[in-house]
């Protein structure tokens, strides 16, 4: 049963991230076997170098920190999952395990040697920033001549309104605002009629496919996706949330995906268009 109407605006009583499981994962893709037994090696214009060597389902990774690149030097070996977005495009997502507080959502073109990484960090309470933080990095994947655009900050999705469904129960509206803004709208599901206006960062990755992520500011979460719209009437996605449980204290990480559909679009006059 949906909340009553004095309930919606009261987000104390809000759903916690770990609220939504089980079930939000049902429309989730099975794990690919694209990366088992690869090594990938990224580098980026800082010169930061990160050695990956895949299994099946385990990650072992080295960290170089380049020039001006704030990041510890470090190492370490985590469960993944991985997913196939496109032929030779995968979406790779794993948790730290030496440091729970970070994730990283890792999308790799292997054909056009390119890569996005997304590094999502739980911090400390602070005023006027949300909890879990993010920050991207564009890097080329050594050993494979480099083809095409590097992935972009992109404005293509503004005006958009898609609606996605993770499982039979769980449906959300989303509306892509500006380049940082969109809001979300439960359609069904525990959070039947809750919605917000949160932080969010898109980039085109390829022709029509897009990572999307966001920020919420009411629950400590963020989440990673990767979004296929070429089909404006088949959409698929992939994705994460992380943030921390219902006391405050346990990070949360679980994958999931969504189909969707293009419900509509908004155009703007020129002078007034948030993508500008």
């Amino acid at each position: 049963m949906p909340p009553t109407p004095t309930d919606l605006s009261d987000t104390s009583t809000w759903l916690p991230l770990d609220g939504l499981a089980p079930g939000f994962d049902a429309n989730k893709a099975a794990h690919c076997a694209e990366l088992d037994g690869r090594e990938i090696t990224l580098t980026d214009e800082r010169g930061t170098r990160i050695a990956q060597r895949f299994t099946a389902d385990t990650v072992s990774w080295e960290y170089h920190p380049g020039r001006g690149d704030d990041m510890a030097a470090g190492s370490g070996e985590d469960a993944y999952e991985a997913f196939e977005v496109d032929t030779g495009l995968v979406y790779a997502q794993f948790q730290h395990e030496h440091r729970p507080h970070e994730a990283v959502s890792l999308v790799l073109d292997l054909a056009a040697g390119r890569a996005l990484s997304v590094l999502s960090t739980i911090g400390e309470p602070a005023s006027h920033r949300t909890r879990v933080r993010q920050r991207f990095v564009a890097s080329l994947i050594e050993g494979v001549d480099a083809a095409g655009r590097p992935p972009a900050p992109t404005s293509t999705l503004v005006g958009r309104r898609v609606l996605w469904q993770y499982s039979a129960e769980h449906a959300y509206e989303h509306v892509y605002l500006s380049p940082h803004w969109y809001s979300w709208h439960c359609l069904a599901g525990p959070e039947q009629g809750l919605a917000d206006t949160d932080e969010s960062t898109a980039y085109e990755l390829r022709p029509g496919i897009y990572l999307f992520a966001w920020r919420e500011k009411v629950i400590p979460c963020a989440s990673v996706t990767v979004a296929d719209h070429r089909d404006l009437h088949r959409m698929r996605s992939h994705g994460v949330l992380f943030g921390l449980d219902e006391s405050g204290e346990v990070p949360t990480h679980f994958t999931f995906g969504a189909h969707g559909r293009l419900l509509g679009t908004t155009a703007y006059p020129p002078t007034l268009d948030p993508a500008r």
